[in-house]
């Protein structure tokens, strides 16, 4: 056993430490407990691993604990513990001791330490050691403890032995103060602290005290307080821990109390977010956050989405029941995850579960744009657009088509084509030369756009076959009428048929064919052709071909055989027979000539001429078709019989033959003749073959016996060479243009009649009349299927076609019968019959006088008194001759009537020239009017019936009520002529009786005339006519009664809200004819779609004027419109749009080509609307050199002149053109706001003309697009022009004119009545 004592004090270490220990159980030590209180010792020795033999000495003073251990002999590692009181009071203790540390060798004997345990806990890390040293003495150290209710404290000194280090460690005088320490800090309570996994957690030691040496402290709060921020940084996972403050300084430690680390988990839902409802952009979920994993309480709710293929996240905080995702992409899966949030820093937890969905597609932005085409062809189209994606499609899933429609043989065919690529595609299987209206859709499940229609016209290919079916030949003897349809595909414009013919065989083998062949061409617009100089009896082969631009299609071939003809039959020249006897007359008999046929039979024919029955012999020379006997003659009381019939091997040659030689031949008696008669011999040659037969007779002589007397007579020939073919005749007059084309067809029939019969219509199959407020559901319904009820109705009636052969006869019952010029028992003849139906006037048709019918043509107006005239046909028509000019220029007689010229009024769509006619020897002077109709097209009938209805009412109106029958003619007196008087009486009838029957009407006019109202187009169009007039009735206004009228349409009716004026105008838009896209092909080809301002309203084929002065490549086309609305010049004005910047070389163009003198302004200049002339200069646009002359304005107006002149052509000089720009048009307003300054533009116009040209120059109108400013302009125009020369005012019938040519004519209501109110202002300036 050692004894210590008191060692020299050696220099003290200073330590200040904060060190903050987690609890642990101490290690296995001696324990010892020293109870100051009951004075007594208690030592207890633990020896954890090896027990040896230890002295420890424990000492209990009467001035506090201690405690002494001897660490000679110890293992390391072995502790000794002097434990004191449980410290409970709610206060800071400070208990004071000395430590000694002593060694014989210098070396440290140990350790010593000090533990605070807390409530019975592990006793922790120390809060105050000292190792490694050995003191000088008894040190004097203090603890200061800080306890806190209801918690209790124990403090623990703890000595360790080092092995090998001898010598004591000893605490002695370990005190309990009541007060704080001297010299040791003690520390304010530590508060627990809550953190979150993963977050730091931060202890805030405060401490308090005296101390005389600098501290490395954290914070100095004031003298007597200072802190320190401890952080945590193990907070990895969910867990509840202890810590408390511990500090050190040279005069001791200080430890505060144990403070809770509670450490939470952020919360984590269990399940997904529950989907309500999904739109393109937007999805409605349900967050699902009652179940969690983790630590509450939640604060807060956030909905985390990201795209399942992208790397980008958004984060919305939610804070209702249910939630909305707003501006989603359509078409994209989404995953949705909720993230829940508790209190305090990283308290959001990881996201829950993902709810994976998709949004639903949206319909497409657009549809597809910029779509052209970039290639046509016959058959295929290539289409090209800009190429599109997501963002336009909103879907992943989507179909481009491509549909298209057209209209081919009046059926509407539509056809939709899938895509595939992706920015072009060709469209195959078109049909050559159609307009196709297409458009491109872009479609997905949720909606589809379409792009801008297109329509396009494919190039034209080479034309499908004429059908056979269709081709109709009519077969004369040396000619063959061959008429035939276009092909079912014409796959284009047809330009040209082909036609070769040549003889196959023929029914005479005499014939020499070999030259029997040719070919002709035929335009596009004559399907039928003459075929003349061919041989009778005869096969020909006929192949017809038609073509277009693309060449010839394919051939189709038919055979069609002429007539056999009559034998030709030589001369009788002589007057005389060679022998005649009391009952014979020797005659010499020739052979004939075979003419498609061999002679099959020679027939002798005797007649009996009875005196009282003589006549002239061109009168009484007949036919012999029926063979009759010498027997039977009597029998059926036959003035002729048959003598003899030869054989061909009978006459080889000439031969004589004697005429009742009481003879048979072949069947036939040749009985004698009787005394004292008169006989004429006839002689006839007949051909067969095929069933066919065709008979010539000749007059051999005609003579009469004497009785036995044997004198010579004297034969008098009545006619030699009279020529009777037992055929069908058909009479035509080739000088008449108007030609019916009969129908015709292959097969050939025999011979009947010698003579046309007369045909009468029947009567009693009448239809039914039709009421005028019925008439246009009985013209539609009529039309329906492709016309099939007109075809039908004018097909019933079974003569219309088979009065075709006998078109050029007039009845007996109804002609004109002239009256007989001396010495001409056969003057009374003209082709004219009387006309007399249901009708004031009586009409007498004719055909177009010919150079040999004019003085009977002019008889026959002064016999019939007619004052007026009407002729429907121009002088000449497709190069072919309709009817000579048979009035003067001045003064002419034609017979015994001087006709001459007083009067020539020109105007659109006719002439009115006046005569004075008088006869010779009458003082009687006559006044006539010739009203010539000069618009009807050389094919067909016209385009509308506005111009041939107010020619009609004219002719009313002007023709005296007390004159004759008015005349009508056109080529043939037939066609053309009943459509005039059809209109005339059904114009009649619709207004006295309030119905129109138009097939009976036309049934009796053919009963009067043949071939009145000659085809089915001319008789729906007579229908078409009536139609219009009936609603649109007259609308003609005089001049004196206009203001009063005016103002009575134009009043409002309270009633219906309407007024005369706006009914009038919706009858006008009812009547304005629909426009077709095949009416305007031209301008829908693509090389001239930039050409065109607007697409929707083009120019009608028919009405363009077709550039003619040559500008590189450029083609002939421009957007305009001649317009025939002046009543005294064709096409006076030419409407077109304001000129594009690639089109103002085409406009001056139209200004050289066509003559005009005139421009006209009526739109502002914008952006869109460039300046097209030089200003103060010359400039050359295209070929056209503009050279600027001058200008002056005047108030609204601005005019300049300029000189142009084609520099292609210098020879052809220049021409002044007048440009009036009206800027009083605000481009606002439907009208302009001063009716009298347009009026000024008007009259600056007339002027003009009348000065410069003569009234011969055109004038261009334009505004934006051509359309109702322009229409309103040419209206103005025309309704001043109407007041000068007809003292009337037609509003109504101008627009409707104006629209035939061009549907955006005179716009609008306020347009419309503008007109009227300018042609008031008009009237007043008088």
């Amino acid at each position: 056993m050692c004894l210590w004592g008191i060692l020299c004090c050696r220099r003290a270490l200073l330590l200040l430490e904060v060190r903050i220990c987690s609890l642990s159980s101490s290690d296995e030590c001696f324990v010892f407990q020293l109870l100051r209180e009951s004075l007594t010792f208690l030592m207890e020795l633990f020896l954890l691993k090896k027990p040896s033999k230890t002295t420890l000495l424990f000492l209990l003073s009467s001035v506090g604990s201690f405690m002494m251990v001897n660490s000679s002999g110890r293992a390391s590692g072995q502790k000794a513990h002097l434990l004191l009181p449980t410290l409970k009071e709610n206060d800071t203790h400070c208990i004071d001791f000395h430590y000694y540390l002593s060694s014989r060798d210098r070396s440290s004997p140990g350790s010593l330490n000090v533990y605070v345990k807390v409530n019975g806990g592990p006793q922790g890390n120390p809060i105050w050691n000292v190792s490694g040293v050995v003191t000088e003495g008894w040190v004097k150290a203090e603890l200061a403890i800080s306890t806190f209710w209801p918690h209790f404290y124990q403090v623990i000194f703890e000595s360790v032995s080092l092995k090998g280090h001898p010598g004591y460690i000893a605490v002695d005088e370990v005190r309990v103060l009541a007060h704080p320490c001297r010299k040791a800090p003690h520390f304010l309570r530590l508060q627990n602290v809550e953190v979150n996994v993963g977050q730091n957690a931060t202890f805030q030691c405060i401490a308090g005290g005296k101390w005389d040496t600098a501290l490395m402290v954290t914070r100095v709060v004031n003298h007597r307080r200072f802190s320190a921020t401890v952080s945590v940084a193990d907070t990895s996972q969910r867990s509840i821990s202890k810590y408390r403050c511990v500090i050190r300084s040279d005069g001791g430690s200080g430890v505060s109390n144990y403070a809770e680390l509670i450490v939470k988990e952020p919360p984590t839902p269990i399940a997904p977010p529950e989907l309500l409802a999904v739109g393109a952009t937007y999805l409605w979920i349900k967050p699902n956050a009652n179940s969690i994993i983790g630590d509450g309480p939640i604060i807060l709710k956030e909905v985390e989405y990201r795209t399942t293929t992208g790397n980008w996240a958004e984060t919305h905080i939610v804070d209702s029941p249910n939630y909305k995702l707003w501006h989603l992409d359509p078409d994209v899966e989404y995953e949705i995850r909720v993230l829940l949030t508790r209190p305090g820093e990283g308290g959001t937890g990881p996201p829950g579960p993902p709810l994976t969905t998709r949004t639903k597609c949206a319909d497409p932005v657009h549809g597809p744009q910029n779509v052209e085409v970039v290639d046509i062809r016959s058959r295929q189209l290539t289409l090209q657009w800009e190429p599109f994606g997501y963002a336009v499609t909103r879907c992943h899933s989507y179909n481009l088509t491509v549909q298209y429609q057209y209209v081919f043989n009046q059926q509407k065919f539509e056809a939709e084509e899938l895509i595939q690529t992706s920015s072009h595609y060709t469209l195959r299987g078109l049909r050559p030369f159609m307009t196709i209206r297409l458009r491109l859709a872009l479609s997905n499940p949720e909606g589809k756009m379409e792009s801008e229609e297109l329509v396009v016209q494919t190039e034209e290919d080479v034309p499908g076959p004429v059908p056979l079916e269709s081709i109709q030949g009519g077969p004369f003897e040396e000619k063959i009428y061959v008429q035939w349809k276009p092909p079912n595909e014409t796959n284009g414009i047809i330009t040209l048929y082909e036609i070769t013919y040549k003889a196959v065989g023929s029914l005479d083998p005499s014939a020499e064919l070999s030259s029997q062949r040719g070919k002709v061409f035929k335009l596009r617009n004559e399907t039928h052709h003459l075929f003349v100089g061919l041989y009778p009896g005869t096969t020909y082969s006929f192949t017809i071909k038609a073509s277009t631009v693309k060449g010839f299609g394919p051939p189709i071939t038919t055979r069609i055989a002429t007539k056999i003809s009559a034998p030709s039959m030589p001369e009788y020249d002589t007057d005389s027979p060679l022998n005649e006897t009391d009952t014979t007359i020797t005659v010499m008999l020739k052979p004939a000539q075979s003419r498609g046929a061999p002679v099959s039979v020679y027939q002798l024919v005797v007649k009996e001429e009875k005196l009282q029955k003589a006549r002239r012999a061109a009168d009484i020379i007949e036919c012999f078709s029926v063979p009759v006997s010498y027997k039977n003659a009597s029998s059926l009381d036959s003035p002729h019989y048959f003598a003899a019939e030869l054989k061909p091997i009978n006459l080889p040659v000439t031969q004589p033959f004697t005429v009742g030689d009481n003879k048979t031949y072949n069947g036939y008696w040749n009985a004698p003749l009787s005394p004292l008669k008169s006989y004429s011999i006839y002689f006839q040659a007949l051909s067969k073959a095929n069933g066919v037969s065709a008979e010539k007779i000749e007059l051999v002589l005609t003579v009469k016996m004497a009785g036995v007397i044997a004198g010579l007579l004297m034969f008098v020939i009545i006619l030699l060479g009279a020529i009777l073919f037992c055929l069908p005749v058909f009479k035509t007059d080739s000088s008449h243009g108007e030609m019916t084309q009969p129908t015709l067809t292959i097969q050939t029939h025999p011979y009947r009649s010698c003579e046309p019969v007369e045909m009468s219509y029947p009567r009693g199959q009448f239809q039914p009349a039709i009421r005028v407020a019925d008439l246009l559901q009985h013209i539609t319904q009529m039309k329906r299927g492709q016309g099939y009820g007109f075809k039908e109705e004018y097909e019933v009636r079974g003569t219309f076609t088979h009065m075709n052969e006998y078109r050029s006869c007039t009845y007996d019952h109804s002609r004109v019968r002239l009256q007989l010029l001396d010495g001409d028992p056969h003057s009374d003849y003209i082709n004219a019959n009387y006309i007399d139906v249901r009708s004031p006037f009586v009409f007498s048709p004719a055909p177009g006088p010919m150079q040999e019918t004019v003085k009977d043509f002019w008889r026959m107006i002064w016999q019939e008194n007619s004052a007026s005239v009407v002729m429907v046909t121009n002088l000449v028509e497709v190069g072919r001759v309709k009817c000579v000019r048979y009035w003067p220029d001045d003064t002419e007689v034609y017979g015994d009537i001087k006709v001459t010229l007083i009067e020539t009024e020109p105007l659109a769509e006719y002439v009115i020239r006046t005569f004075t006619v008088q006869k010779k020897g009458y003082h009687e002077i006559r006044e006539i009017r010739q009203f010539h109709f000069t618009s009807w097209p050389d094919h067909g009938v016209p385009c509308y019936a506005t111009g041939l209805l107010g020619f009609v009412r004219q002719v009313k109106f002007l023709n005296p009520p007390e004159a004759g029958p008015i005349v009508v003619h056109c080529s043939a007196g037939a066609g053309r002529t009943g459509c005039f008087i059809a209109i005339d009486i059904m114009l009649d009838m619709a207004e006295n009786e309030g119905v129109v029957d138009i097939f009976n009407c036309v049934r009796e006019l053919r009963s009067q005339r043949v071939n009145l109202v000659q085809t089915e187009e001319q008789y729906v169009f007579v229908h078409d006519a009536i139609l219009e007039a009936c609603l649109c009735g007259n609308t003609a206004i005089p001049v004196c009664e206009f203001r009063s009228i005016y103002y009575n349409i134009s009043r409002l009716d309270p009633q219906t809200n309407s007024s005369q004026i706006k009914d009038e105008f919706q009858t006008l838009n009812i009547v304005t004819p629909r426009v077709r896209p095949e009416d305007c092909s031209i301008g829908l080809l693509p090389r001239n779609h930039d050409k065109n301002r607007c697409m929707d309203v083009l120019p009608l084929d028919r009405c363009l004027p077709f550039l003619i002065s040559v500008d590189g490549e450029s083609s002939n086309y421009i957007n305009a419109a001649l317009m025939d609305v002046s009543s005294t010049q064709p096409a006076a004005f030419i409407v077109t749009q304001h000129p594009l910047p690639n089109t103002i070389a085409d406009f001056w163009r139209l200004v050289f080509d066509y003559n005009c003198s005139s421009v006209v302004m009526l739109n502002e200049m914008d952006a869109l609307c460039m300046q097209y002339w030089p200003e103060k200069t010359s400039c050359c646009y295209g070929p056209i050199q503009v050279e600027f002359v001058s200008a002056d304005i005047d108030e609204d107006i601005i005019n300049r002149i300029f000189r142009i002149c084609n520099m292609a052509r210098p020879q052809d000089g220049y021409r002044i053109v007048q440009h009036l720009q009206y800027i009083g048009w605000p481009a606002y307003r439907d009208t302009p706001p001063s009716k009298r300054s347009l009026l000024k533009v008007v009259r600056r116009l007339e002027k003009w003309q009348e000065q410069y040209d003569g009234r011969d120059g055109r004038t261009v109108v334009h505004c934006l697009n051509g359309g109702g400013r322009s229409g309103t302009f040419c209206a103005i125009c025309s309704v001043c022009e109407m007041i000068q020369q007809q003292n009337i005012i037609d509003v109504f019938h101008i627009v409707k004119t104006l629209r035939n040519n061009k549907s955006n004519m005179v716009e609008s209501l306020e347009q419309y009545k503008f007109v009227y109110e300018v042609a008031l202002e008009y009237l007043s300036s008088f």
